[in-house]
């Protein structure tokens, strides 16, 4: 029996909204010819099937990636999720539709376009995580840490940990202007995402004034006028990432 393909997915856009779209694709038998989040403009003369979001589906398509094809084809998954790749979802379905078929080897087939596509979005989410780890800035707020940061990818996610761990002990916030997406974390050590169509940031006191004023003049200072290289230092701290970081504010 072939899969009916003339209809359109639309879901909450969570990783487990996705999960939930796989799981009825499988069970229904059906191969929507695109995958949209429920906030995207509707423009289709397609029949549309609204998925609702339900953890149990989620991890029993979780578990069953894992167990099916591999650990690292859900590590691929979920981190080519929270990329920039056009129509993501749709390539998603189909490399799991293959995996599901042919087992962990399809991890193995790097040559192949479905995969070595979503490698790329990884790779290309994954740099630009590791670049935040030192280009976030925190602003002191009494005590309350926060920092803004304005990715490409949705990197919130993979750079919690980091700074999760490195200020184990503090009170912090990271707001991703970008995708909506916070990250909350308490010195006790519990955290949480939580989604918000905007955030506005408390102005800075005078103390947090005068420490952004010493930064700058610190970063000025180190500075060697003769080995200066504007060209050199846009390829190691791109200017899209000047914006939120406290040396180059005015």
């Amino acid at each position: 029996m072939p899969y009916r393909t003339d209809l359109v997915y639309r879901y909450d856009g969570t990783l487990d909204g996705f999960f939930c779209c796989v799981y009825h694709c499988v069970s229904l038998r059906e191969l929507p010819c695109a995958i949209e989040s429920l906030d995207s403009p509707q423009e289709t003369l397609f029949p549309v099937r609204e998925i609702e979001t339900q953890e149990e589906l989620a991890r029993r398509v979780e578990a069953s990636i894992r167990k099916k094809i591999s650990q690292e084809a859900y590590c691929l998954v979920r981190d080519a999720f929270l990329s920039i790749l056009e129509e993501k979802e749709r390539k998603l379905l189909r490399f799991l539709l293959w995996g599901y078929r042919e087992g962990a080897r399809v991890m193995n087939m790097l040559a192949d376009k479905r995969i070595h596509e979503l490698s790329q979005a990884v790779l290309h989410a994954r740099h630009e995580a590791h670049l935040f780890t030192g280009f976030l800035r925190f602003s002191d707020y009494d005590g309350f840490l926060i920092a803004r940061i304005t990715p490409k990818n949705s990197v919130l996610p993979l750079i919690a940990p980091h700074f999760c761990e490195r200020f184990s002990g503090e009170n912090f916030m990271i707001w991703d202007q970008t995708h909506k997406l916070g990250l909350l974390h308490e010195k006790d050590g519990e955290y949480r995402f939580f989604q918000a169509d905007e955030m506005e940031l408390l102005s800075p006191d005078e103390k947090e004034l005068q420490c952004r004023a010493l930064w700058k003049k610190f970063y000025e200072t180190i500075a060697i006028e003769g080995r200066k290289n504007p060209r050199l230092r846009s390829t190691h701290m791109p200017k899209r990432y000047w914006q939120d970081m406290t040396e180059f504010q005015k």
